[in-house]
């Protein structure tokens, strides 16, 4: 294998959940590029050329079942795309608890072989999940999807960040079992970034973070840019990378634990419990 063989998907299934728009179209447009066979799964209409769309909807675990069900053959790259803001009804299910019930189906199904490698999208709002991590192992430790999905709602936990904290959880403490089974479980933190969910939430999405983006000369990523990191960490090239959360935010949460921007250490150790 040659330096470049390592970053390609020639032969590989790629599965994209949430791959109509945003950051998962962009992925999944990566992935067709990189020589992947790349399927859909969203329950917004999916235009793309050269993708298998497949219906899903995150929410209900009958439409995740069925998607399952359609995907006739191996899924080496699962890639975890979806997410809804707050204010979405459901929002519990869609962003975290589909996602995982998804897993839990293809591993069920044998459709995740060895080798098979899962990368999540978590958000920057996830980070410093550590600080919750005892909350978040008692969620985690329900099996049921409806059950978690009531805990979390009477816990008042049913919002953006915790539910991307879970996705943050899950990876770190699914890592090992996953490994011993061949397959790695690795997520993304990224900051603002372009996509339709961004815009229709602006100006606490978009706006967040502007000072620092202004000092270091640098705009909101484009999906693009998160795309690449998202699908390094499932090639080849990161074969011994799994349980990894990398932040990809320009440089902000690492400048405010540094204190080498001072406008962000207030927002950092309030995300981190100190």
């Amino acid at each position: 294998m040659t330096l470049f063989d390592a970053f390609r998907f020639d032969g590989k299934r790629v599965l994209v959940v949430g791959g109509a728009s945003g950051m998962g179209a962009a992925a999944a447009q990566l992935a067709l590029d990189a020589g992947a066979e790349v399927l859909v799964a969203d329950i917004a209409p999916i235009t793309a050329d050269g993708v298998q769309a497949i219906a899903i909807d995150l929410a209900d675990t009958d439409s995740i079942d069925a998607a399952v069900e359609a995907l006739d053959g191996p899924v080496h790259v699962l890639l975890g795309a979806a997410g809804v803001a707050d204010g979405t009804a459901g929002l519990e299910r869609i962003n975290f608890l589909g996602h995982r019930y998804l897993i839990e189906r293809l591993l069920a199904a044998d459709l995740l072989p060895r080798g098979a490698a899962i990368g999540l999208i978590s958000s920057a709002a996830g980070l410093g999940w550590e600080s919750n991590l005892p909350l978040l192992q008692e969620y985690l430790a329900i099996p049921d999807f409806h059950d978690a999905a009531r805990w979390v709602v009477g816990q008042g936990k049913a919002d953006y960040m915790f539910s991307k904290q879970a996705v943050c959880a899950y990876v770190a403490t699914q890592a090992l079992t996953l490994r011993a089974r061949g397959i790695r479980i690795n997520a993304i933190c990224p900051g603002a970034t372009d996509t339709p969910l961004a815009r229709a939430n602006a100006e606490r999405w978009l706006g967040f973070g502007t000072d620092y983006r202004e000092a270091a000369g640098v705009e909101v990523s484009q999906p693009i840019e998160q795309a690449g990191p998202l699908l390094f960490l499932c090639s080849a090239a990161a074969s011994s990378i799994t349980g990894t959360i990398l932040t990809a935010d320009h440089g902000y949460f690492t400048a405010g634990v540094s204190g080498s921007f001072p406008a962000a250490t207030p927002v950092v150790t309030f995300m981190l419990g100190r």
